[in-house]
């Protein structure tokens, strides 16, 4: 016997790999016997990835959610070619009929629901039509064959997120998903993640990226930590600090006011200068996670132990490996 003890949060290809193909391989390739050349494809590393873990952070199924495919590889076609898609679900088997997958799956329609996608179909083996059923999935079609297993073709709308209260999640994927893609959406998330803090910040940034933090919100916010007590303390690691400072960006101007509380520094190695991507952290296990540093797309989640303390040991690394730059010394941080 095992207990139902497990969490759901969101993950990411690029930090979270061997954990998804762990599950993948074993349920996939061992178990089904799905060719590997199959099984990995092109769209993993575009795909909104969800990880289940047991207590001890074992992972134990996995999820991914793809985005609407524009007719003829055409990105800016009015209209998708087909709708917003959910695969590769897979459960490690001493896991199934414990509710690991239908958790999976709330979490994946939360964020589609989200991102606005009107409907969602998925392939589903035959044997698994009945669970996706209690899903709110409609089989149609005819049967077709994948890999040697029969599927049906499934989907279900999604009602937009202001229209209803979104289903109710079980205890342990409660948390709120933080997903955007576009600057609006990325200063929403970022606002609400920081309003969640209560007396830790940590950024880590290409240029403080003046469209998500030179805003009222989110200085708001962290002037709002920042005075939170003798144990405030935002961190920040910033690749370029030139361009801010050329500016004018109203985040130098606050730490400067708020010494005692904010510290910056800039990655003095070559591997952390490298680094392509953009992150926010509290002091709530909440994140929102950017692939690329220059772009606003991204996603997270107000409550993710895992993810959180994976970006969590990247920071303090980095930050260990950093000092302040000259530009910021003249601001005496």
């Amino acid at each position: 016997m095992i207990a139902d003890t497990f969490r759901v949060e969101p993950a990411s290809w690029q930090h979270d790999q061997a954990d998804l193909r762990a599950v993948r391989e074993q349920v996939f390739i061992v178990e089904q016997a799905i060719p590997a050349d199959e099984e990995w494809d092109v769209f993993d590393e575009r795909a909104r990835h969800v990880i289940a873990r047991d207590d001890a952070g074992r992972p134990i199924g996995t999820g991914r959610l793809l985005p609407p495919r524009p007719a003829s590889g055409d990105e800016d076609a009015p209209v998708a070619a087909a709708p917003a898609s959910i695969g590769r679900m897979a459960v490690l088997p001493e896991w199934r009929g414990h509710g690991v997958g239908a958790a999976i799956m709330r979490v994946l329609l939360e964020q589609a629901r989200a991102l606005g996608y009107p409907e969602i179909e998925l392939h589903a083996q035959t044997h698994a039509i009945p669970f996706y059923a209690t899903l709110g999935f409609e089989a149609y079609g005819e049967e077709f064959d994948e890999c040697g297993i029969p599927h049906r073709m499934m989907r279900r709308a999604l009602d937009p997120p202001a229209a209803r209260e979104p289903a109710p999640l079980p205890p342990h994927a409660q948390a709120r998903l933080l997903a955007a893609q576009d600057s609006a959406q990325a200063r929403a998330a970022i606002a609400e993640l920081l309003a969640e803090a209560r007396h830790e910040v940590m950024i880590y940034t290409r240029d403080l990226d003046p469209a998500l933090l030179d805003v009222a919100a989110a200085l708001d916010e962290l002037r709002r930590v920042a005075l939170s007590g003798r144990h405030a303390r935002i961190r920040v690691i910033i690749h370029d600090a030139r361009a801010p400072l050329v500016a004018g960006h109203r985040l130098l101007a606050l730490a400067q006011r708020l010494s005692s509380t904010f510290e910056l520094r800039t990655p003095t190695d070559e591997r952390d200068q490298q680094y392509p991507s953009a992150f926010v952290l509290n002091d709530r296990h909440g994140y929102f996670f950017r692939p690329l540093g220059s772009r606003p797309d991204g996603d997270g989640a107000t409550h993710a132990p895992g993810r959180h303390g994976q970006l969590r040991a990247l920071f303090d690394q980095v930050w260990e490996r950093s000092a302040p730059s000259d530009e910021l010394r003249r601001l005496a941080f």
